[in-house]
């Protein structure tokens, strides 16, 4: 009974995402939206490289390479991070329903994991259609057939759980705070962007920015997908020197614990909420 009750919150928590992301529009203008999106973003990041590299004086066509399919997968991190946190602020502050959910029979985790993966599928189709974009118009060497798509789908599923644990934790704040949710996951979001070798790599970073790169489990998830889709290989990114096993254990690991942690922090928050009364706070949204 239990299971049968978690699937149909699943299923329409999902389809509930997937409304509220597209704004309750018609399929067909969301998918054009959602197309017109990541290649405008692409086309962003094309003209930050190449005035970079008007005024470097020299192109390393390799680092592009490296830094358009990094940019691409991180829009996982930066829209799960808002995605999951943000579903705490709309249900309680904009729709008024945080309340009813908790009171309802359904389970609220399994309601916030479908939230979660509407916003996963949106960004999975977004991730599609930049890599496409840059495999026809901008020459990103991606060989669909050349990848060992099984390691490739382990290290995606590795990887989208560390984010998603992220995400809980900051959600688990997000029961205590006000309506702060976005600049709280644009900061945590800004911190991977920085450290995680996104836009350039970790090896020019200082000598501490090198180490908080090797504490964080993001920048691991995305040395290993591109070292999967073979883009951007030769970049020194200062973990050319860790094999790629050594890379997928710490991987594991660190997701593992920080997936613990941030449960931790979910119940706790979940727990600090109840018992305040702050479930149904509202701050003048």
């Amino acid at each position: 009974m239990a299971m049968n009750m978690n699937r149909r919150v699943f299923k329409w928590s999902t389809w509930l995402g997937w409304q509220l992301e597209s704004n309750w529009t018609d399929p067909f203008p969301f998918i054009i939206y959602s197309m017109v999106k990541p290649i405008a973003g692409a086309l962003i990041l094309v003209v930050m490289y190449s005035i970079i590299a008007g005024v470097g004086g020299q192109t390393d066509i390799g680092l592009f390479h490296y830094m358009y399919v990094s940019n691409a997968f991180f829009m996982f991190v930066a829209q799960v991070l808002f995605g999951i946190t943000w579903v705490i602020h709309d249900d309680r502050e904009h729709y008024r329903t945080l309340k009813y959910l908790y009171i309802s029979p359904s389970n609220f985790f399994v309601y916030m994991m479908g939230r979660t993966v509407s916003k996963l599928l949106i960004t999975a189709f977004a991730v599609i259609i930049t890599l496409g974009f840059g495999v026809l118009f901008l020459g990103i060497p991606l060989d669909i057939f050349g990848v060992n798509w099984l390691i490739f789908i382990v290290v995606m599923f590795i990887g989208l759980a560390c984010v998603m644990s992220f995400g809980l934790a900051l959600a688990g704040i997000s029961f205590l705070t006000a309506k702060h949710a976005m600049g709280m996951n644009e900061g945590v979001a800004g911190i991977f962007y920085l450290f995680c070798g996104v836009i350039f790599p970790i090896s020019v970073l200082p000598g501490w920015g090198i180490t908080l790169a090797k504490t964080l489990p993001i920048t691991y998830w995305l040395e290993l997908v591109r070292r999967t889709l073979d883009i951007g290989v030769g970049v020194d990114t200062a973990l050319s020197g860790i094999s790629t096993t050594t890379c997928f254990i710490i991987l594991i690991v660190s997701t593992i614990v920080f997936t613990i942690l941030s449960i931790g922090v979910f119940k706790l928050g979940d727990y600090v909420a109840r018992s305040k009364g702050l479930i149904d706070m509202t701050t003048a949204y």
